[in-house]
């Protein structure tokens, strides 16, 4: 069953109307009510394309957070084959926030690992709704620098709303963990790209997305903090998450103004929970084109390039600030 957000409430409506008309159209004594489906539809489709035209960043965190859109196992299923995955970091334990492990994507061998916030109740507590624990971005990091042993790229699938502030993950290195993990992803020498498909949040997406190329899911958001947190501390007023989503600039639109992420990865209408397998065969080819861009990049120019893409970033802001 479909869940509609609070603003697609005029699209929910005439889609109803639509699940009415096609139950009554069954009946054995049913009037052929077929133009009037396909009148509603074409109404229904035109709604829904005007709405996500013109989402604001609010309405776009309330898309990036839907129950609905496809999840980092979604991906690693739609886009490997032969997918073996890896547990534990070989210090603690397995955190299962963090899921990865290596496949065949398009016949090649690739090194996945992403965040995974589950799809109901049972798997949302098992992986803690996406937030890693330091065990996490452990595995993380034996996956890759285990990916650069062998040669083999890595792909980091993005959508958490940051990492686990739990007491214990502080206790066992939490920002320890995350810096490590940031610094392994500098200095790969093979390709990495990294795909915001929901939520990037603060440094728990960080530390899996400072790669070569980062692309973004077009209502995806990405954020040094949750437009909750950032109005706790502003306004010290929760229920000015909308005004904060507003001006802390956000979007997939905003980081490619800013020069934050390298492409944007259209969904399709009415967001990547509407299509999950189109959005997940759109993110394939803009993996494999970026993966092509890279292929023929040595390690120490991989390392350079990746270099100079962050130390960039700051350089503009800079510029801007005088």
């Amino acid at each position: 069953m479909r869940s509609y957000l609070d603003f697609e409430k005029p699209v929910a409506e005439l889609e109803a109307k639509v699940e009415e008309l096609r139950a009554m159209s069954e009946t054995d004594n049913a009037v052929s009510v077929t133009e009037e489906i396909g009148r509603l539809e074409s109404k229904a489709g035109l709604a829904l394309k005007e709405l996500y035209g013109e989402l604001t960043p609010w309405q776009k965190t309330q898309v990036a957070r839907h129950p609905q859109r496809p999840h980092c196992l979604d991906y690693v299923a739609g886009l490997l084959t032969e997918f073996v995955p890896l547990a534990g970091d070989r210090k603690f334990g397995d955190d299962e926030a963090i899921v990865g492990g290596f496949g065949r994507f398009r016949g090649e061998s690739i090194c996945i690992l992403g965040h995974e916030k589950g799809s109901d109740t049972e798997s949302r507590l098992k992986h803690n709704f996406g937030m890693a624990k330091p065990e996490g971005y452990r595995k993380a990091v034996r996956l890759m620098e285990m990916a650069e042993r062998f040669g083999i790229p890595v792909v980091s699938l993005v959508d958490t709303a940051g990492a686990y502030p739990g007491i214990g993950a502080e206790e066992r290195g939490q920002a320890e963990a995350i810096a490590r993990s940031t610094d392994v992803c500098l200095g790969l020498g093979v390709p990495n790209v990294a795909v915001i498909l929901g939520e990037g949040g603060s440094g728990g997406a960080i530390a899996l997305a400072t790669a070569n190329r980062v692309l973004m899911l077009e209502h995806a958001i990405y954020s040094v903090i949750s437009p909750e947190g950032a109005a706790s501390i502003l306004w010290r007023d929760t229920t000015k998450a909308q005004e904060a989503a507003t001006n802390m600039k956000i979007t997939a639109q905003d980081m490619m103004r800013f020069g934050v992420i390298d492409s944007i990865i259209a969904e399709p209408t009415g967001g990547a929970h509407r299509d999950p397998k189109a959005a997940i065969a759109s993110t394939a080819e803009a993996i494999a084109g970026a993966l092509t861009e890279l292929k023929s990049l040595d390690s120490s120019a991989l390392r350079k390039v990746r270099r100079e893409k962050f130390l960039n970033m700051g350089r503009v802001q800079t510029r801007i600030a005088s």
